[in-house]
């Protein structure tokens, strides 16, 4: 079935989207954190701007733009609300959940579904946890279980489960609805930071999905695809893209306040008239956007491997995705230490006076600290050490 629709918007038009929803964000990002609640008027503002179906087909409504324009999308958003940046990368993976393990015809129905009803996915797939135990009851899967985070799926219009089917090593996928008596979220999500990611726990508790729906599979036997070993590297890229974005939000909030509102240091041998031009100042600023614009150009590169194998999604080799895999490594390390440098160091060129909590500098810093420890820093140092020493290329895991 072909939609009628407006006229494709170009990138850089979707980019300008995105640059409207951050302004939105910008104005009362530091009440929106310290108030903590459910991000739901957050998630109607990226439903109305047309984020949301940024990646969907065109021929179903959606804006049908590459990964590249969307992982912009998400930088733009994270540096006015790394939450909401995080909320709609974690969306985006999800939506594209489809195409990296579902048949030809699940993808069609899934992405014409959530295109036109324009759906906010979560997901509940922590491999650190238990699995959920799935059970067979004729043609249907019956799940069961806990997962401890379940980032955005409490104000998700459709939420990504997966298991192992009881008494055997089968894992599945599900897109189901969120808005089920089954579905429990246990509210639990008070973390230092990243606090409007609605990544609480969820209990599962006989959620129900045709066999038809167990993504990847067809008469109950599951159809790899190549390509489907790619979705931890995917993820891992939008980690560092909204990774970058709060870093670049920190370094432009610290230095409009610098420019505005930091006065010069009077007791210096060399007074100068602003703190602009106190050559300390001017070094800081510069060190932490040489690491700012060193992450974004690894985030960069990254993204036209990711974009080099979708252009043969169901043929990319185990050289391709490892290199992918441990470029994403790479840009994930430098997007972290500029994060963590700029989230510090901002303090150094805004002075005493803007560490007042109506100020929130400490939101970049704390969102940085917290969602950097997803998983340890020095596997991935190792893993791009082993890759410089020896060649060697990441295999697939739950996080490579």
């Amino acid at each position: 079935m072909t939609i009628v629709t407006e006229p494709t918007l170009t990138a850089e038009q979707w980019l300008d989207r995105a640059r409207d929803v951050a302004a939105q964000l910008r104005v009362d990002a530091v009440d929106r954190d310290r108030a903590n609640n459910a991000p739901t008027a957050e998630v109607a503002l990226l439903k109305e701007s047309g984020l949301v179906t940024l990646l969907g087909p065109t021929r179903f409504g959606g804006g049908g733009q590459s990964w590249t324009t969307a992982l912009r999308v998400v930088r733009i958003v994270a540096a006015a609300d790394g939450s909401i940046g995080q909320l709609l990368g974690y969306h985006y993976l999800w939506a594209w959940a489809a195409r990296l393990v579902g048949t030809p015809a699940q993808i069609e129905a899934v992405e014409q579904a959530a295109t036109e009803g324009v759906w906010l996915y979560g997901g509940a797939v922590n491999p650190r946890d238990s699995d959920l135990v799935i059970t067979e009851d004729g043609d249907e899967l019956v799940f069961n279980g806990t997962k401890s985070f379940s980032t955005g799926a409490s104000v998700a219009d459709a939420v990504v489960l997966e298991g192992v089917l009881e008494g055997t090593d089968k894992h599945v996928f599900a897109i189901v609805p969120t808005d089920q008596e089954g579905i429990s979220f246990l509210g639990d999500w008070d973390n230092l930071g990243q606090r409007l990611t609605a990544s609480g726990g969820v209990a599962i508790a006989g959620v129900r999905v045709p066999w038809a729906a167990a993504a990847g599979y067809v008469d109950k036997e599951f159809q790899p695809r190549v390509y489907n070993t790619l979705n931890v590297p995917l993820i891992q890229l939008i980690f560092v893209n909204f990774y970058v974005g709060i870093a670049q939000g920190g370094l432009a909030t610290a230095a409009e306040y610098t420019r505005t509102q930091t006065r010069a240091w009077p007791y210096a041998k060399d007074v100068k008239e602003s703190a602009s031009d106190e050559f300390y100042i001017q070094e800081i600023y510069g060190e932490l956007q040489t690491k700012v614009w060193a992450a974004e150009a690894l985030a960069e590169r990254a993204a036209g491997l990711i974009e080099a194998i979708n252009a043969h999604a169901d043929t990319v080799s185990e050289d391709e995705r490892g290199e992918a895999e441990v470029v994403i490594a790479a840009a994930k390390l430098a997007a972290i230490e500029a994060g963590l440098a700029v989230g510090t160091r901002i303090y150094d060129v805004t002075g005493a006076r803007a560490t007042a909590n109506v100020h929130g500098f400490d939101i970049f810093w704390r969102n940085i600290r917290t969602h950097s420890l997803h998983d340890p820093a020095a596997h991935k140092y190792a893993e791009v050490g082993r890759y410089a020493l020896s060649g060697e290329l990441p295999a697939p895991s739950w996080y490579t």
